[in-house]
């Protein structure tokens, strides 16, 4: 069975929604849309308050090549355009829309209709898929049009579709390959197409039997789709890691990307999305969410309009329980703690994990023991207590010759510690300060306008 070379860990999987169908969650009266819902530049909104507006209607269009376009996800008025606070409590700015009924944009196709072939150009269906506003939904959030405009001198040998889902808890991009199993294989097509390859592999992890075995009775009727069995190993999701497991091909520490050995890797959520924007005209407006935890009176995956608060998610699971210690945006290992239920989800937001008091407690850290367990789980090949103590120290220059912008975030590291160090808390802080001072230096390197 294919898994990636070094470190990782293979943490309780709790995958509590998996056998659970998707559910449309009742459309919410107000929606709290951010105009930065990817990695780049915010979007500029093109509305103001008092306007009407269509579901499906461009309400922010990318402020910059890393930018995305930002659709309206319900139809009524816009009630402000202004600073809200996100799930972090860090207020942002988002476009606050009242919901009168549900009136769509005309050349929408809202059908269940399987549309297979597709008639348009590489560019076309890049400049489909930019309109869409379609970014990666794995939470990466990196615009998919960029990743598809392959840069000049590199050429893509393969396309990757992510269905590992590694992360504990998480079952949304599970139950889109099981229900979309069909558009999903279309949008592997489709981005074969857009960068011009005739391979492409779908990994799965073999803790989801049925996934695999419905998406290679589909793929088998397309030419060069291999579905891949992968070994159960977290974070094998991670682009490098899914990369090695795949093709036996390392990317190289930062900046390379994944191009340089081939290679382009698309979330299956992702993929699905994709279909409805090349095919459908559908932007992207709504996503499946997993709403899970262990006292969850029904953990469920919801298919959810963007801008609909957190807390809506929560009362149709059942209601947040009484010893609910922690409300997490995403999973246990690389999720981030809330503090605001009433914030919004967003095109990056695959789950809403909520833990018991027990399960969330930190445990008070004691010294190290020098047992380099972080240093074998780490899937980058990093020494995550060197780093951390670097980070302690402000010791940028060594941190950034240690290759700390290499570190994935995927908490490997924090979840082995026998010390109970919060290692990754460190390491994250480190990564992010020698990331300021590359763009520092990289902008006062530029000529001058």
């Amino acid at each position: 069975m294919k898994t990636f070379p070094m470190g990782g860990v293979h943490p309780s999987e709790n995958k509590l929604s998996s056998a659970k169908p998707i559910e449309v969650l009742p459309l919410p009266e107000v929606v709290n849309i951010p105009l930065a819902q990817h990695i780049g530049a915010p979007a500029v909104a093109k509305v103001a308050k008092g306007d009407k507006v269509l579901t499906g209607q461009l309400i922010a269009e990318a402020g910059s090549f890393m930018s995305a376009n930002i659709h309206a996800p319900i139809s009524g008025t816009v009630t402000a355009v202004d600073m809200v606070a996100n799930g972090q409590g860090l207020r942002q700015m988002m476009i606050t829309i009242k919901r009168e009924g549900d009136e769509w944009v005309e050349g929408i196709d809202r059908s269940d209709k399987l549309v297979k072939e597709c008639s348009l150009s590489a560019q076309e269906i890049i400049a489909k898929i930019k309109e869409a506003g379609i970014v990666g939904m794995g939470g990466a959030t990196f615009p998919t049009h960029v990743k598809l405009s392959i840069p000049a001198g590199k050429k893509a040998e393969c396309v990757i579709i992510n269905g590992v889902e590694c992360e504990p808890y998480l079952t949304s991009d599970h139950r889109t390959m099981l229900e979309h199993g069909e558009e999903l294989v279309v949008g592997v097509t489709i981005l074969m197409k857009a960068v011009g390859v005739e391979k492409a592999y779908i990994g799965i992890e073999n803790n989801k039997p049925d996934a695999i075995a419905h998406l290679s009775k589909i793929a088998a009727q397309y030419k060069g789709i291999e579905v891949v069995p992968l070994k159960v190993r977290y974070p094998q999701g991670g682009e490098k890691q899914l990369i090695a497991a795949v093709t036996g091909r390392q990317v190289p520490p930062p900046p390379a990307l994944p191009i340089d050995v081939g290679a382009v890797v698309c979330n299956a959520s992702t993929t699905f999305a994709v279909y409805q924007a090349v095919q459908k005209g559908m932007p992207l407006i709504q996503r499946v969410v997993t709403i899970t935890g262990k006292n969850l009176k029904e953990p469920k995956n919801l298919l959810t309009r963007m801008g609909t608060p957190v807390s809506a998610l929560i009362a149709a699971a059942g209601g947040l329980p009484e010893n609910a210690g922690k409300v997490i945006n995403g999973g246990p290992m690389m999720g981030r703690a809330m503090v605001n239920l009433d914030s919004p989800v967003t095109k990056g937001c695959s789950g809403i994990t909520v833990m018991s008091e027990k399960d969330a407690r930190r445990h008070e850290a004691s010294q190290c023991i020098k047992c380099a367990k972080c240093v074998a789980a780490c899937p980058m090949g990093l020494e995550p207590y060197f780093l951390s103590k670097m980070t302690q120290k402000k010791n940028w220059d060594e941190l950034e010759a240690r290759m700390i912008t290499s570190c994935i975030e995927c908490g490997c590291c924090q979840s082995t510690c026998p010390a109970y160090l919060p290692l990754l808390d460190w390491v994250r802080l480190g990564k992010q300060t020698v990331m300021g001072r590359i763009r520092a230096r990289a902008a006062a390197a530029a000529p001058k306008k």
